[in-house]
């Protein structure tokens, strides 16, 4: 089966503020299939994007998919997935690495969306931010 997967990070006081993520799975029908709001602690926008999107591969590996579209609005991330920028930032890089390592073997995309288009992430990042 093929999922689109779409995924958000929060970060309120942005380097080291209370920090979410979330992400929300969709079936080829477009049913939502699987939803998670997760607290962070304190810790950057960026960790918390890569952390939504190294969670929402975990999950999404689980069903054995036969394709995955990725869909989230850091275009940092995005870019740094598909090797057009490097991973400069130290604190990343162990993230950077589990999620390829996670994603190895899945046929998937990774693609920028506009934040308006990553509304339902949006608001699962928050609620994992206003657990902290």
């Amino acid at each position: 089966m093929k999922y689109t997967v779409f995924s958000d990070g929060a970060a309120r006081g942005n380097p080291t503020g209370p920090a979410g993520a979330g992400y929300a799975v969709f079936n080829e029908d477009g049913e939502m299939v699987h939803s998670h709001a997760m607290p962070l602690g304190r810790t950057s926008n960026n960790v918390a994007e890569y952390t939504a999107l190294l969670e929402a591969a975990k999950y999404v590996r689980t069903l054995d998919p036969e394709y995955v579209e990725f869909k989230l609005d850091s275009e940092l991330v995005v870019k740094q997935i598909a090797g057009v920028y490097k991973v400069k930032a130290e604190h990343l890089i162990p993230l950077y690495q589990e999620l390829k390592a996670v994603l190895k073997g899945i046929k998937c995309k990774c693609m920028h969306i506009p934040r308006e288009q990553n509304k339902v992430a949006d608001k699962l990042a928050n609620e994992g931010a206003d657990l902290v």
